[in-house]
């Protein structure tokens, strides 16, 4: 939504200041300078990218409407999730997990919790660092090394789509003027003709300036910032689950393993100890 509404204000502020100054919409739909720009920085993004770059690209451009899942109910959510399974592994064991962590998508327990549960990434992150727990592995050093690892090389590869959309915004400029350009050496071959014409003319190869520099600066460039914002976000949710874990692993109750991981929240998304107190008194149990 937000996305959204930041792309009317820049239309709107920029289009609305062009007619307020007697400019005229017509000269600015020049549809081949829009081929020339977008076009180019479409084929310089296929050509710098991998396969799996470009794919994973178009999913979190296409998600940017829907705007970051990771707010205080998610994490309300998960963080009650995370006292219900380690209560139930102090009550039961770990062996009594076994089931739900091989089979965490048809697990009774983790279907309590539906955005979790549907998050497939996320339920498997969780469950491989239990299942690593049943097999033996309780040192919370060595545990910590590998989610530090795990979440180190999660980053970097979403700092590819990040950097791939910087790419194009840094590159959409230049592109314009190379429409402008065009549009020039067309100017040139019609020297002859009268003012009014080459006048047309002039104007619509500038607009390939203009249209570089409005679609890197007042879209693509902000795309890439919301997509940074949205898996720094994404980011923080997995590191919420890291720091529960490592307090599982060094012997904390339930209880405590829940605040600590209250307390790496932002205070935007992060519920109130009280509040906290609430959701684990109506919390499900298996």
């Amino acid at each position: 939504m937000l996305f959204i509404v930041g792309a009317l204000i820049v239309i709107g502020c920029v289009m609305g200041g062009y007619i307020a100054g007697g400019g005229h919409m017509g000269v600015l739909w020049q549809p081949l300078e829009f081929i020339i720009i977008i076009g180019a920085g479409v084929g310089g993004f296929v050509i710098s990218n991998s396969k799996a770059v470009i794919i994973d690209t178009i999913k979190a451009t296409g998600d940017l409407f829907k705007g970051s899942p990771y707010n205080q109910k998610r994490y309300e959510e998960l963080l009650v999730m995370m006292s219900v399974v380690f209560k139930f592994i102090r009550t039961k064991g770990i062996l009594a997990m076994e089931t739900h962590i091989e089979n965490p998508h048809e697990s009774t327990l983790f279907e309590k919790f539906p955005g979790f549960h549907k998050d497939h990434h996320a339920i498997e992150f969780f469950c491989d660092y239990l299942r690593l727990v049943s097999l033996g592995t309780t040192d919370p050093m060595q545990m910590e090394d590998l989610l530090n690892a795990e979440l180190e090389a999660h980053h970097k590869e979403k700092h590819q789509i990040v950097g791939a959309v910087e790419n194009i915004a840094d590159g959409m400029p230049a592109l314009g003027i190379v429409a402008a350009v065009l549009g020039v050496i067309h100017t040139m071959g019609s020297i002859t003709e009268p003012p009014e014409i080459l006048g047309h003319l002039i104007g619509a190869a500038l607009v390939g300036t203009f249209s570089g520099v409005l679609i890197a600066y007042g879209f693509v460039g902000p795309v890439a910032k919301s997509l940074g914002g949205t898996f720094e976000a994404e980011g923080r949710y997995y590191d919420c689950m890291k720091q529960g874990l490592l307090a599982y692993l060094n012997n904390q109750s339930p209880i405590i393993i829940v605040e600590v991981a209250r307390k790496t929240l932002f205070h935007e998304v992060r519920p109130s100890f009280a509040r906290m107190e609430e959701l684990m008194d109506e919390a499900p149990s298996e």
